[in-house]
């Protein structure tokens, strides 16, 4: 830390909008950000001044970009788990380190953690074969252990001839540590997400259990809390998440992904789908729907600085996701401005500077209140009228 600042510096890997939506809070508490950009222009390099563009899979990149900086953290999860223990072998601190981040970025690696600790699950086995797959019993879900994101790298197989994508993209990643996970396909009712943030002193904070919308493999929308939920199965989650960071010993935003499932009883049974161990879209909600939002605890928890209230600050949040369409004009997005932000003054839009593809996410939107159904409405046609969904004499 120089003479000239007031704060430790924080490097950050991976250049996307969860490293953007950093920024502000670090602004706020003073904390200098570096940043290293895949490259030029992208999301966190419009607003991060202090930046290198380079490759996070090269050491030396790393260790240039963290050179100086107090702490490292990460936009994302796929920096190589060997050059982390490298540089933790500098004495350069990473939260989350390297032996807590390698159970976000191989799936098997988190199954067989879950099973340690006798979390709740679904089926799972390795499989490398179609004989394999056939045993294991269909129909079923394959996964690649490393890499996947966002629908990506993730099949529905109902017959063995739908295994032959999957295992031959395992088979041609072999070389990089990838394999392949079945997973039973669970009947779930919906999917819901436990937000913690963990201290390197030990210290937790819990956000309420939210329900998630996914489609077609990517969250459309965000309800906190989770309607309907039953509150001794939202205490259950938040002291599974809490549970799972501190025996990982994870620093900073863990998010737990989950499946809730009805048995033969009736009774309602949470499964864990996967872990993320960075800010997370599932609790994009926190940064207007909560005392403190996801980024800032990330920030604090990074830093080793007490936890901010995850409280939230309304009865209902709602987050809704800007997809890209067909229309490739970046200029587009700012022209919604007028007629969403006259048709609801409470409305908060979050854009990420991004080149607009088909299903990309290029922003969301955030809503309050104390009505439920209200705040699904004016979300949903917010983020539809930023889409180019509804016409320009929709009101």
């Amino acid at each position: 830390m120089s003479s000239t600042e007031l704060a430790p510096r924080v490097a950050v890997i991976g250049g996307g909008q969860l490293a953007r939506m950093m920024a502000q809070p670090a602004v706020a508490l003073g904390v200098p950000l570096r940043l290293l950009a895949e490259a030029e222009g992208v999301s966190a390099a419009q607003v991060i001044p202090d930046q290198q563009v380079g490759d996070y899979r090269d050491l030396a990149t790393l260790r240039a970009i963290t050179q100086g900086c107090s702490v490292v953290t990460f936009d994302h999860e796929h920096v190589p788990t060997e050059h982390l223990r490298a540089l933790a072998a500098d004495g350069v601190i990473a939260h989350p380190g390297p032996e807590a981040l390698v159970h976000a970025q191989d799936k098997i690696v988190m199954r067989e953690a879950m099973a340690r600790l006798d979390a709740p699950q679904p089926r799972w086995a390795v499989v490398a074969s179609e004989a394999e797959v056939e045993a294991f019993g269909l129909p079923c879900v394959l996964k690649v252990s490393r890499g996947g994101y966002d629908g990506k790298g993730v099949w529905m197989v109902r017959t063995l001839a739908d295994a032959a994508e999957p295992l031959a993209a395992a088979a041609a990643a072999a070389d990089r540590g990838v394999r392949l996970l079945a997973e039973e396909l669970v009947d779930f009712r919906r999917e819901l997400s436990a937000l913690v943030a963990r201290s390197p002193s030990g210290q937790a904070a819990a956000y309420p259990v939210v329900a998630t919308l996914q489609v077609d493999g990517v969250c459309r929308e965000v309800v906190a809390p989770a309607p309907d939920l039953d509150p001794a199965a939202a205490a259950a989650a938040q002291q599974l998440a809490l549970r799972i960071a501190g025996e990982l010993d994870v620093t900073g935003i863990l998010a737990v992904e989950l499946f809730e499932a009805v048995d033969a009883e009736g009774r309602t049974r949470i499964l864990i789908n996967e872990l993320a161990m960075r800010p997370h879209n599932t609790g994009h909600w926190t940064q207007d729907g909560a005392v403190t939002s996801q980024f800032e605890n990330h920030l604090r928890a990074a830093l080793d600085l007490p936890l901010g209230s995850p409280e939230p600050r309304a009865r209902w949040t709602v987050m809704v996701n800007i997809l890209g369409g067909d229309d490739p004009d970046v200029g587009r997005l700012y022209d919604g401005y007028p007629h969403a932000l006259a048709r609801d003054p409470h409305l908060r839009v979050h854009l990420y500077g991004k080149e607009l593809r088909p299903g990309r996410k290029v922003g969301h939107v955030n809503v309050y209140g104390d009505d439920l159904d209200d705040c699904l409405e004016r979300a949903r046609h917010a983020a539809a009228w930023f889409r180019g969904d509804l016409g320009n004499d929709s009101d």
